[in-house]
């Protein structure tokens, strides 16, 4: 695993400068992507993003729900002042189903790369709009807290094409749902 991390990084430390989010899904059922979730891995262009508990995008991605409207509402969990906070976040349709836009620290678009609905999901979430700054961050959340080497794999493949210096940070709870102080 921690072979695999480190190969992940090294190969995307050498990617090019462009902002570009890898390629998003086709479609996206958001009925499908509904309920539990677990943060297993983060990526992030400008480790700053993640490097603390209380990093700008460093939250835990516990449960999606679908809204009447199309949106999807998104609970996670995130540092802030050595607390633990629940956080509940709108992020709004837009013409792609598999890309939405969210006010998170600026307004940001979130774009699922990949999901097999039971087992995984990978999300890239862009920098504040309008921007030419690095500061993208991507997940791979998990149905359960267990990482599969062979999904981590998938992941390592999708973020290829991402630019600049890429960090990475493997979930360090040990699979205990945390924001952990």
């Amino acid at each position: 695993m921690k072979c695999l991390l480190l190969a992940l990084g090294l190969s995307l430390m050498c990617g090019n400068q462009a902002t570009d989010i890898p390629q998003t899904m086709q479609d996206l059922d958001l009925q499908e992507v509904a309920g539990r979730w677990h943060s297993v891995a983060m990526v992030a262009s400008d480790i700053s993003l993640l490097d603390s508990e209380s990093a700008p995008l460093r939250v835990y991605v516990e449960e999606l729900r679908p809204t009447p409207e199309g949106n999807l509402e998104i609970i996670l969990r995130e540092g802030a002042n050595h607390a633990c906070v629940e956080r509940n976040i709108v992020a709004q349709k837009t013409e792609d189903p598999a890309v939405f836009t969210v006010n998170y620290q600026g307004e940001r678009k979130i774009s699922v790369l990949d999901t097999d609905y039971a087992h995984y999901m990978f999300f890239c979430v862009g920098p504040p709009l309008p921007s030419a700054e690095h500061g993208m961050v991507c997940q791979y959340l998990a149905r359960t807290q267990k990482v599969d080497e062979e999904v981590m794999e998938k992941f390592s493949r999708a973020l290829q094409p991402l630019p600049g210096r890429v960090q990475i940070v493997q979930d360090p709870s040990g699979g205990q749902e945390r924001c952990g102080f």
